[in-house]
């Protein structure tokens, strides 16, 4: 890897740590979910500050360059984050339809005892 690379690439993850560590202290985003990108980011400065380990995996694995490893590995850790949160809106989406069901039941029937309680007392005024 080129010395602008892993200038690029340390800069680019410490920006990125810096990013999710400022979201934590303004509560934008969860402790648990920042631990992800915190890891990532530590796994990219690992790869600028001792370029060997890119050689090595990019040799173990057959790439041409350790900077296409590299990019391969950043899209990789994209696209399991992403299936992780395809994986939770499913959930969610799944009890958000569950919840207005119950509640357009629980409408439901809090509207048939209200004309329930009304036919009753207009049969109670009709008959005296």
């Amino acid at each position: 890897m080129t010395l602008v690379l892993r200038i690029l690439l340390l800069i680019g993850a410490l920006f990125a740590m810096g990013i999710v560590i400022n979201s934590v202290r303004k509560s934008k985003i969860r402790i648990s979910d920042s631990v992800y990108w915190v890891v990532s980011a530590g796994i990219l400065v690992l790869f600028a500050l001792i370029p060997q380990l890119a050689y090595f995996f990019s040799g173990l694995f057959g790439f041409m360059s350790p900077a296409n490893f590299v990019l391969l590995l950043v899209i990789v850790m994209i696209l399991i984050r992403l299936f992780h949160q395809s994986c939770a809106i499913s959930k969610l989406t799944y009890k958000v339809e569950q919840l207005s069901s119950e509640l357009a039941l629980r409408d439901k029937n809090t509207r048939d005892e209200k004309n329930l309680d009304f036919v009753t007392d207009l049969n109670q005024r009709t008959r005296v």
